[in-house]
This record gives C-alpha cells, sequence and structure tokens, in this order.
C-alpha cells in the first residue's frame, strides 16, 4: 500500500477513534478533531519515506493509546465522577466490587 494511503487510513482510523472515545463531549470532540487535522496539515507536504514512517509510527500509537487507555468521566457531584468505559475496556477476569471485603 502506498504512503498515501497509509496516511489517509490512519487520518481516518484517528477520527473513528476520536468520536468513539470521545462520543457525548462536544468539547473534546472538537479539541481532537482540531489537533489532528492541525497535525496532518502541517506535515502534508512531506516527502522523505522515512520521516513518513516514523509519522505513521507515532500516529497509530496514539490511536492506540486513546481507543485502548482512555476512559470518559463526568462530573455528576462536586466529589463525584461517574465513569463510562467503553465495551471493549471492560475486562472479564477482572474482578470489581463497590463494598470493600474484610480482612480475614
Amino acid at each position: 500500500m502506498g504512503s498515501r494511503l497509509k496516511v489517509l487510513r490512519l487520518f481516518k482510523d484517528l477520527h473513528k477513534t476520536r468520536s468513539c472515545v470521545f462520543r457525548d463531549d462536544d468539547r473534546a470532540l472538537t479539541a481532537a478533531r482540531l489537533k489532528i487535522n492541525e497535525e496532518f496539515k502541517k506535515n502534508k507536504n512531506e516527502t522523505s519515506e522515512e520521516n513518513i514512517k516514523e509519522m505513521l509510527k507515532m500516529a497509530r500509537a496514539v490511536e492506540t493509546i486513546l481507543r485502548e487507555n482512555v476512559i470518559q468521566g463526568e462530573h455528576v457531584e462536586e466529589n463525584k465522577v461517574l465513569l463510562r468505559p467503553r465495551e471493549s475496556l471492560l475486562l472479564d477476569n477482572v474482578p470489581y466490587s463497590d463494598t470493600p471485603r474484610n480482612k480475614t
């Protein structure tokens, strides 16, 4: 696949990840959209294959971090945050309990 197609695919993937990760948060959606577009426009005239490969690698790492590590939180009260993990972030093997266990 040519560099141009790889760049366009990654651009599209970043925007899809952005819309999934920051769903219902207009401020974060807009900020992420502007940053993605700014970075791609800034480097659109790059011709060095080596530099393009490095930038693609960095952008793919950013997309992976956003997709796998970012959880939305919403302030619902003064000292309370409601976390909204995406389905892909929920793990089957990690037990969770709202109540602490008694030490025996």
